[in-house]
């Protein structure tokens, strides 16, 4: 038999709520096997972040080497890519590869607030690792960022999503979860079909939203490594990020932003 493998390109975090722990813990629980290549060793936990230690360009692309070489990946998730040159490196050292399920989390700023993106590298992120990838999966104030203006209302997200989507060069889940509506409807628009699809879940009072992004992202990688369309993908992540955040809305864990709950489907 053979596993379907899905690997995340990251930073860590130490206290095990985002980044490539929060990946590994999700493609475990939606089905596949994990695989990373560190592009950063974060130090942070709920509260905030302290610092990050860059691992050298080199060295990340050789972990990517390794892994693809080796046991290959049905689907790549990429997070948190802190500088121009790591970006220009993993879209290059990824080319080689023939995978057709990329995932770009474009992180720039964690939940905390604390930045994790050098400024120069967001137009790098635009002109040469967005219009690659399969799906993005920016939040409100990423989508911000990458479009130039603000977003205010629930009813700009489907325009905002197609813009995003660098004329239908990728898809995009916009999602809604700084905005304040009762109900939290995140939006995918499918530039393979041109279909907009509206992905509603309650909307929770949590204060455990740490490494929501990452888990989501990663998600819809696993999904699509176990060969789920692109519109099945992205519904089963959203279902299972909305369960998450539900299972972990009962727990206290940390004295900031805590995590949501990878494993409600096996324990609580």
């Amino acid at each position: 038999m053979k596993y379907k493998v899905a690997l995340s390109i990251a930073g860590s975090d130490p206290s095990g709520g985002a980044g490539l722990q929060a990946d590994l813990k999700t493609f475990s629980a939606c089905g596949c096997y994990g695989a990373t290549a560190v592009v950063a060793v974060v130090d942070e936990n709920t509260v905030g972040v302290t610092g990050v230690h860059p691992i050298p360009v080199d060295f990340v692309t050789g972990q990517i080497r390794s892994v693809l070489d080796d046991i290959g990946a049905d689907a790549v998730k990429i997070g948190m890519l802190h500088s121009s040159e790591l970006v220009v490196a993993v879209k290059d050292t990824l080319e080689k590869y023939d995978i057709g399920n990329i995932v770009l989390d474009p992180v720039m700023v964690a939940t905390s607030g604390d930045p994790l993106l050098e400024a120069d590298a967001v137009e790098t992120l635009k002109t040469v690792l967005i219009p690659y990838a399969r799906v993005i999966t920016p939040n409100i104030p990423e989508a911000e960022i990458l479009l130039g203006k603000r977003i205010t209302s629930q009813s700009e997200l489907p325009e905002c999503a197609r813009l995003l989507s660098q004329e239908g060069k990728v898809s995009v889940l916009l999602k809604a979860g700084h905005l304040s509506d009762e109900e939290l409807v995140d939006v995918f628009y499918n530039a393979e079909t041109g279909n907009v699809l509206e992905l509603k879940s309650p909307r929770l009072a949590t204060a455990n939203t740490h490494g929501t992004g990452c888990t989501l992202s990663s998600a819809v990688a696993a999904f699509l490594a176990r060969g789920f369309s692109l519109d099945d993908a992205v519904r089963k992540a959203k279902d299972y990020i909305a369960m998450a955040i539900e299972a972990g809305s009962h727990y206290l864990i940390g004295h900031g932003h805590g995590p949501v709950h990878h494993f409600f489907g096996f324990w609580k």
